[in-house]
């Protein structure tokens, strides 16, 4: 098979890393542009674990040079920067992978809790968002997709299966993160002394994944719901571990649902105790359980973070932009 060339603008981070470790293992996807915003480095010098295995030299990031050089383009970017570059691409004829927030949602919530202004809303309206095992076959028919974010990924797994189930009454989120889920950049929160052997909220309600998961819930879900979302940080480098509580209509088993919804997808995986996110990492697998007390009902998801939450997710989604097998060279365990 003809080898396809890729690219990575943003490859300094984290997802970027992992983007390079999936794709060096890929029989078809080729690296041929890496890139940043200052270039004139090599990856080891960022990535030091890629010295002498994988030693491309970044460039500066320049849609019109990754256009010559690549079919499809994966943009592991921070929000507002991303649209510039996936516009000129997508002229250039180059299929993009979006890692962002950047055509993740609609309009009116993209500019209520990113941006004042989406500067590229038509291809806003035609950007298929991520999330395989519910948009599989528009992805397959997609040149410009949006990678769901990690909290999103975790919780749509574990919530959608229920919501024909579910009262009209609020759902409750709890969800960990690991410390990477904040990226490289050093906060006040990420910083050793405060993290280390510490566990503590953040944006309880406000987090902008939360009308995410809210406007997924309507449209893949087919149900307007209310989503109290609470995140937190936990002193682990990798790994997501979300707690879903809500209310249902009438008495279920809530296992049985979760089998017969996934019982074809090779990602995901119904537990019979709850869910952790050792048994996770390094992976692409979704773990889920869910358990009633009555009407009440519980569930449980662990995905990895920079995996399932952002780069062999991707990787998943070009597989199907390209016409190739959905599970090609996506990592089963760490």
């Amino acid at each position: 098979m003809n080898k396809i060339p890729v690219g990575i603008i943003g490859v300094s981070g984290y997802t970027g890393l992992e983007l390079i470790k999936i794709l060096l293992n890929h029989p078809v996807f080729e690296i041929n542009y890496v890139a940043n915003s200052q270039g004139e480095q090599y990856l080891c010098d960022i990535h030091p674990a890629l010295k002498g295995v994988f030693d491309l030299k970044i460039q500066k990031a320049n849609p019109k040079e990754a256009s010559k050089k690549c079919s499809l383009v994966f943009l592991a970017l921070p929000h507002k920067n991303a649209m510039s570059f996936a516009k000129e691409l997508l002229a250039c004829g180059v299929k993009v992978v979006d890692l962002s927030a950047d055509y993740r949602l609609e309009q009116k919530n993209y500019e209520s809790h990113y941006a004042t202004l989406h500067t590229d809303t038509q291809n806003l309206s035609k950007a298929v968002y991520g999330l395989v095992e519910y948009t599989r076959e528009k992805i397959k028919k997609a040149s410009l997709v949006a990678n769901p974010g990690c909290y999103p990924t975790a919780t749509l797994l574990g919530l959608i299966p229920f919501l024909p189930y579910l009262e009209n009454s609020s759902i409750f989120v709890d969800a960990k993160s690991g410390v990477s889920g904040a990226g490289k950049q050093l906060t006040q929160n990420t910083h050793y002394p405060t993290i280390n052997e510490n566990i503590f909220s953040y944006s309880p309600f406000q987090h902008r994944h939360q009308i995410e998961i809210e406007e997924k819930c309507a449209i893949l879900g087919n149900k307007p719901v209310k989503v109290n979302f609470v995140p937190h940080l936990v002193p682990f480098t990798q790994g997501m571990l979300v707690s879903i509580f809500a209310t249902l209509k009438q008495t279920i088993d809530p296992l049985e649902i979760l089998k017969k919804c996934y019982e074809n997808e090779a990602f995901i995986r119904i537990r019979d105790i709850p869910a952790d996110v050792h048994s996770v990492r390094g992976s692409n697998f979704c773990d889920i359980f869910a358990k009633c007390r009555g009407k009440d009902i519980y569930i449980n998801t662990a995905i990895d973070n920079l995996l399932r939450g952002a780069s062999s997710q991707g990787v998943v989604n070009a597989n199907l932009m390209c016409h190739l097998d959905e599970n090609l060279s996506i990592p089963k365990i760490g």
